[in-house]
């Protein structure tokens, strides 16, 4: 255990847990982040699982089940979201989903995801959708917390452990994001590291 400002900062800063104002730029501006539809917020998520993979070194699943509610949900077998434990034995997973990714949110010249669109990160797709779940199962246990416009309902939620490792992520967009409601058959091509199943429940 170690102190939480101590941690390498990589994809996001482990020192804060949320960040209002990142939330309520995106959420403001829902015309250049949202403007990709719940197509692109797919693919926001599915950029990640694809990252996780490449990572391990393996070609990783990824199964996208689309409900008759609205509701997405993104589950893959990688390692989960990283989650450690700090220096007063507080559990803290990374906060990917409340905070800028340092790599893409604030560049210029990022990478295109498959429509055509600049990654923004998976904050993005937290303060885009009316209500978020993300879940993570590692071989160190396994947690959930519900996001609502961005920000966490409530503490980190520790859950029974799972037999296999991965990530899920269950999402509603808010009414207001427009644009494509679908991926496409290419995208389900597009990440090298993966492969991608479609259901409909």
């Amino acid at each position: 255990m170690s102190e939480r400002k101590s941690w390498t900062v990589t994809t996001h800063d482990w020192s804060r847990d949320l960040d209002l104002a990142h939330l309520a730029e995106v959420r403001d501006h829902t015309d250049r982040y949202g403007a990709g539809g719940r197509r692109h917020m797919i693919l926001e998520v599915l950029a990640y699982a694809n990252d996780e993979a490449e990572s391990i070194g393996r070609v990783g699943h990824a199964v996208v089940t689309f409900h008759d509610d609205g509701r997405v949900r993104v589950s893959d077998d990688g390692r989960g979201t990283d989650t450690r434990v700090d220096s007063v034995g507080a559990v803290v997973r990374k906060p990917v989903m409340a905070t800028k990714d340092l790599r893409f949110f604030d560049g210029l010249d990022g990478p295109l995801l498959p429509d055509g669109l600049p990654r923004r990160g998976m904050s993005t797709v937290s303060a885009l959708s009316s209500v978020l779940v993300h879940e993570n199962h590692r071989a160190e246990g396994s947690w959930s917390q519900t996001y609502r416009h961005g920000v966490p309902e409530a503490a980190l939620c520790s859950l029974r452990a799972a037999s296999d490792s991965g990530t899920s992520v269950e999402f509603v967009p808010r009414t207001s994001i427009g644009g494509p409601d679908s991926l496409e058959g290419s995208d389900l091509q597009a990440f090298s590291w993966l492969h991608i199943n479609l259901l409909a429940e």
